[in-house]
């Protein structure tokens, strides 16, 4: 209902002109008021305050000139709010928008509780309107920040990935409120038709961890960070225990007092949230400055997962270093060269030809130990020692691939590998 249609012209006129009048005892009177009835309004610094009593001087001459005429006066929430620095939006909450809204209102209305009821109408419905649009001026200033953010996150998960690091990335990192700082792995899939990245975030707050999330054309790739704990007890981030789903590598100690998920078990919560086809968990790496080696191995790894028939998801990259090895990924063959035959061979001779007579002959025990004219048990023994010294299962299909692939490697990069035709019998000649 339009005030021009309801109220005597020649009182409306009076109205104003007392408005005008009083206005600047209604802005005194709204600031003393805030500084009583809101702690948040007194602890801010000088300049902020100053600020606020800006905004609501400017709302009380913005309703002057709504009352005036409503329909061609373009009030809206940036002449209230235009007076203040951008920084303010940022430093006061919604929350404490309308809070500052309702002690204006409060403040005028005991002013003119006097007057006619068609000013304290007005004042109710301007209220109303303009606490509405300042719900609007937020969610303007939370979906430009939101894009921002994605923007800003998409630059850094693309350098991580690209392993392009510059000065301003700490920085970047910190602005989108990254909260891991202890161990990290990359996680990369198919992203779905329909992404739900708040489901991925709520996914990782819940198991203790924080996510970057990046997609690029078909990839979905998350950057999983964990906190450090003093009392985890399931082994060192740095030591050389290979990304291989075997229990003694897995599994925490007994005596650890709080479970801390695993980037295996993280990656498990977060499946759901990728599209079809492989997944692929890179190795775990100490920080943040260190995810492009994780990346690499995971990128490498989704690009070949699909020739691993019953890979699982998500599949560890490096479960799939002979297909990487294969595809001519350097850092794969370097990986099963330096993790498996190096240091067989430089540990004991007799467990890398036990390891090679063994996966010759099609891991049978018992032409492994006529062909090295042992006893079989002799043969059980030196697999494990072998699994010992570098982690893997020979008498596992899937791990048997690994280190064959690591030998066949290691062959060629070693002149001195040994042959078939170098084994004697005991006695021979």
């Amino acid at each position: 209902m339009s005030a021009s249609r309801t109220q005597d012209p020649a009182a409306k006129q009076k109205t104003l002109a007392w408005l005008r009048t009083v206005s600047g005892e209604f802005a005194t009177a709204t600031i003393k008021k805030l500084d009583e009835t809101l702690p948040w309004y007194g602890s801010m610094p000088p300049g902020r305050r100053s600020a606020v009593g800006l905004v609501a001087q400017a709302g009380i001459t913005s309703f002057i000139s709504w009352f005036d005429d409503p329909k061609a006066t373009p009030w809206i929430a940036a002449d209230v709010f235009g007076a203040a620095p951008r920084e303010l939006l940022r430093s006061v909450s919604l929350q404490q928008t309308l809070q500052l809204i309702r002690v204006t209102c409060e403040v005028v209305e005991d002013r003119v509780q006097d007057r006619d009821s068609f000013l304290r109408e007005a004042i109710l419905l301007y209220s109303r309107e303009i606490a509405f649009a300042a719900a609007d001026v937020y969610a303007r200033a939370a979906e430009a920040r939101g894009l921002w953010d994605a923007r800003l996150e998409a630059l850094v998960v693309d350098s991580i990935l690209s392993g392009e690091y510059d000065d301003e990335l700490p920085s970047r990192i910190a602005a989108l409120g990254w909260h891991g700082h202890g161990a990290v792995s990359v996680l990369v899939g198919t992203a779905p038709r329909m992404l739900d990245v708040d489901v991925l975030r709520r996914t990782a707050r819940h198991l203790d961890a924080d996510v970057l999330i990046g997609v690029q054309g078909s990839r979905l790739v998350l950057v999983i960070g964990r906190a450090d704990s003093d009392d985890a007890t399931e082994g060192s981030p740095g030591s050389a225990s290979p990304a291989t789903t075997l229990p003694a590598v897995a599994s925490g100690s007994a005596g650890s007092t709080k479970h801390h998920p695993t980037f295996t078990e993280i990656a498990l919560a977060l499946e759901p949230g990728f599209g079809d086809g492989p997944l692929v968990l890179g190795h775990e790496v100490p920080g943040l400055v260190d995810a492009s080696g994780s990346a690499k191995a995971a990128l490498a790894g989704f690009a070949v997962a699909r020739s691993w028939r019953n890979a699982p998801r998500p599949a560890q990259a490096d479960d799939l270093l002979p297909e990487r090895a294969l595809a001519g990924d350097p850092v794969a063959r370097s990986t099963l060269v330096n993790r498996i035959y190096r240091p067989l061979k430089a540990h004991s001779s007799e467990l890398l030809a036990t390891l090679w007579c063994y996966l010759d002959n099609g891991r049978s025990l018992e032409a492994t130990a006529r062909e090295l004219f042992v006893h079989p048990n002799t043969v059980r023994y030196r697999l494990k020692r072998v699994t010992d010294v570098i982690g893997w299962d020979a008498t596992g299909a899937r791990e048997a691939l690994i280190l064959q692939s690591a030998l066949i490697l290691g062959s060629i990069a070693d002149p001195d590998a040994p042959t078939k035709s170098t084994r004697k019998a005991p006695g021979a000649k």
